[in-house]
């Protein structure tokens, strides 16, 4: 029996007989309050009249793919689904407390330990912390020594992983200061909990998320030297592991999501390149670590970072959370002293426990790992591939085969240092659902730290919990079989969304839409290229298999305009020419289907989706969904099918366009976006009028070439008499007022440019506005009659041509990304 085919009342009892001491749901029966919470929770959120079990984790399955929740695994290119237990963990408020706490306590130890390392060195000197730690360390940077951050605070956020013991003990098993991942899928995770129970969650007064983000943005605010501080999100880029919920944080802190390429260094200040020439950058939240942030001040290899941030940071005209070298602090060694010197660092002792580490470089404690190794975890001291342990993840030693057990102990007599030892924790249990069936689960608890604009520390009120597919809980990220649960603090009284309203110094009115990156600018560009021409390509099949006005089957077209559309179809790389002879309908489905065919819709629609990545935090949640659906492949089948999977298609183009036409702020990205739009299209048009309406056509090219401009209609109203060459030629050619023509493209094209920034301060044209005039004076100078094949030639030159000026003008490269001339426009 499966848990949706059982009520709430019998999952429950069957789920207390099967989980073990110290679950965490099990153990608030010691608190009838508690207890009543868990119950009142799965009445709400799994009712019968819900669906029970199985429509909760339908819904929240559906939420995951539609906020686009994914990451992926070391290796991997292709993004996995985000796995995520539709119950939730729930903490009282009051025990959250003791936590916070503890938490705070910790966050201010390593703040003082990472101060006095890159400082005096006094730990070092005195001998309470061994030199090899330091030494060893692959994140300790000599170049960070003596360099005071803003504030005299190195870390601005933190990250911890908590392990709750069957006595209802927390400990801590891993802290994370040098890129902590999470924040992201913990807010992702309430999201989609909220919306798959219609905030039927609620019930339980939950503490909401969104106070905790806000103070994080303000504290990162009150440390930059400006007033309105420009601050972005450093990223590796979109094949990093975590990029989803990078996207997701810049989005929904309002920050840029930047890669390095985006950024260059001045003067001793950061600027980011973007339309409106290089705008200074105040603060970044790094997600990448130090040895690839600056190439000529850390590590010489590193493609990705940005050379002279060093220098930016020097100067004072920068500042990075968290501060350049902290990922010291995530040296597995340093947990064995951390205990030590919180009492010598703060006068107490820690809150909440270390999970027990022995540093192997201590004669008594590599002895203590050597006699007790069958009941510890061994891992490397400093988190890198060690001979007995090479993947560098904490293993467990019982499980060492004899030779390994024999390797390890002759490394542990060799190079001790290199070594640590750590107890094992037995994790408590949460209720889970898996495979449609309540079970229990151990977890790891992710919970952050921020510091506020006055540089207190705050704790987001949950996090969420991994659970485990299996018993090793030590990596960063998810692993396969791994899900994640949302945390939630609960409290006594109902919780409301508050938004609070900043108290600080009035905020200035803007109707800008924000910064625009170059190479934003440069993905929406192509992003709307890419999907214009998969929107033409499948125009062109709809016609063969039967879509025109007249319901004409390619059968019904003559030879001649059945070669041309399938030379074309060809000549745009959407098909092979070893194709043509094997029928219309084959040939359709390789336009459709060939992956190798960089013209085929298949091929254009990836493209289009990986470039719509590199803009996930700029793109709406209901435009993602879209872009990112998978596309079916077809193979041989029925006319009917074919048809039926061209429409499916051309409908997503239509609601693409119409979510970018209704939705997007008329800004630089929406500008840039109709500006790669119209582009392609006008290109398109020069290219079918010289082959369907040149001079030679016949009815059926001009009927062909109306169908694929969405025409028909329109000319049938005001051409009784039928079809003719000039006015088909005027209607898609020269009409201004007809959207789909191609002087309706050109002007367009220049309305968009007109109204981009310019980077002059005389008032002329910048080039691509020149050739664009050019181009649309010589269309409205233009006549159907005299319009020539070699005129259709010229024009889509120009067009090409203009690309290239819109690429060498706003998508800035390398050191010639330029100022405003002058200098008078705001950096």
């Amino acid at each position: 029996m499966t848990a949706g085919e059982e009520d709430i009342g019998q999952a429950l009892a069957r789920y207390a007989r099967e989980a073990g001491r110290g679950d965490l749901m099990l153990s608030a029966q010691g608190d009838p309050a508690m207890a009543h919470r868990w119950e009142a929770m799965f009445g709400a959120i799994a009712s019968a009249a819900r669906g029970g079990f199985a429509g909760l984790q339908a819904r929240a399955d559906q939420q995951v793919v539609d906020l686009g929740m994914a990451f992926r695994l070391t290796g991997e290119v292709e993004e996995r689904v985000w796995p995520l237990s539709p119950v939730p963990m729930l903490i009282h408020a009051t025990q959250w407390q003791g936590i916070e706490a503890g938490l705070a306590q910790r966050a201010d130890l390593l703040e003082h330990v990472l101060d006095d390392l890159y400082g005096a060195c006094s730990l070092v000197a005195s001998g309470e912390l061994p030199a090899a730690i330091v030494a060893g360390a692959p994140d300790y940077w000599r170049q960070m020594r003596g360099l005071p951050p803003p504030r005299g605070h190195r870390l601005q956020f933190y990250a911890v992983d908590l392990a709750r013991g069957p006595d209802g003990e927390w400990r801590v098993l891993a802290d994370y200061v040098r890129t902590p991942v999470g924040a992201g899928y913990a807010l992702e995770n309430r999201l989609a909990m909220t919306r798959a129970t219609d905030d039927a969650l609620g019930i339980v007064n939950f503490v909401r998320l969104a106070p905790f983000f806000s103070d994080f943005r303000q504290g990162l605010a009150a440390i930059c030297a400006r007033p309105d501080p420009r601050i972005a999100l450093l990223t590796q880029g979109r094949y990093n592991q975590s990029y989803a919920e990078q996207a997701h944080l810049a989005r929904y802190l309002g920050i840029l999501l930047v890669e390095g390429q985006d950024l260059t260094v001045r003067d001793g200040q950061l600027y980011v390149r973007t339309v409106e020439g290089v705008k200074r950058v105040d603060g970044l939240w790094r997600r990448m670590g130090t040895d690839l942030l600056d190439p000529l001040a850390f590590d010489s290899r590193s493609t990705i970072g940005v050379p002279d941030i060093f220098e930016a940071m020097r100067h004072g005209g920068l500042v990075i959370a968290n501060w350049p070298g902290a990922g010291v602090l995530e040296t597995p060694a340093l947990a064995a002293f951390l205990p030590r010197l919180c009492r010598k660092l703060l006068g107490e002792p820690l809150r909440i426990p270390n999970v027990a580490t022995w540093w192997c470089g201590q004669a008594k404690e590599r002895a203590h790992v050597r006699e007790q190794a069958d009941r510890l975890a061994i891992g490397s001291a400093f988190g890198l591939p060690v001979p007995a342990i090479p993947h560098g993840r904490a293993r467990l030693a019982s499980r060492l085969s004899p030779a390994e057990n024999a390797a390890f102990l002759a490394e542990l007599e060799q190079r001790p240092m290199d070594y640590i030892g750590q107890e094992l924790v037995q994790l408590s249990t949460t209720p889970a659902l898996v495979d449609g069936v309540l079970l229990p689960r151990p977890f790891i608890l992710r919970a952050f730290l921020a510091r506020d604009a006055h540089g207190r520390w705050r704790a987001m009120p949950g996090g969420f919990a991994r659970l485990a597919a299996h018993d090793d809980m030590r990596a960063v990220l998810m692993g396969q079989g791994d899900m994640s649960a949302d945390v939630c603090i609960v409290a006594d009284e109902p919780q409301t969304a508050v938004v609070t309203l900043d108290s600080g110094a009035p905020v200035a009115i803007r109707r800008v839409a924000g910064t625009l990156p170059s190479k934003a600018a440069d993905n929406f560009f192509w992003l709307a290229r890419y999907l214009e021409r998969g929107e033409m390509v499948l125009r062109m099949i709809r016609v063969l298999i039967g879509g025109s006005i007249e319901g004409e089957a390619a059968s019904a077209l003559d030879r001649p305009t059945l070669g041309r559309v399938a030379d074309t179809l060809v000549a745009w790389g959407s098909a092979r020419k070893d194709k043509l002879g094997e029928g219309t309908g084959k040939l359709c489905v390789h336009a459709l289907s060939d992956p190798e065919m960089p013209g085929s819709v298949q091929s254009l629609f990836e493209a289009a989706e990986a470039i719509g990545r590199g803009l996930r935090e700029r793109l709406a949640v209901d435009f993602w969904r879209l872009l990112s659906r998978q596309i079916d492949r077809v193979s041989e089948a029925r006319e009917s099918q074919l048809m039926a999977h061209v429409a499916r298609l051309l409908d997503r183009c239509a609601a693409l366009s119409g979510l970018s036409a209704e939705n997007m702020v008329r800004g630089a990205g929406w500008r840039f976006l109709e500006l790669g739009r119209r582009l392609e299209r006008a290109i398109h048009l020069c290219r079918l009028a010289r082959t369907f309406a040149g001079d030679d056509a016949n009815g059926h090219d001009l009927n062909l070439f109306l169908d694929l401009c969405d025409c028909q209609i329109s000319y049938r109203t005001r051409y009784l008499s039928g079809l003719a060459l000039a006015p088909v030629r005027d209607m898609l050619l020269l009409e201004p007022g007809n959207p789909r023509s191609l002087a309706f493209q050109v002007d367009a094209i220049l309305d968009h440019l007109r109204a981009l920034p310019t980077l002059r301060d005389d008032g002329m044209p910048e080039p691509p506005v020149q050739l664009a005039l050019a181009l649309s004076a010589r269309l409205h100078a233009a006549s159907a009659e005299m319009l020539t094949a070699r005129d259709l030639e010229v024009i889509e030159t120009a067009l090409l041509d203009l690309s290239d000026r819109i690429d060498d003008r706003f998508f800035l490269k390398g050191e010639d990304a330029p100022r405003a001339s002058g200098m008078t426009r705001l950096a």
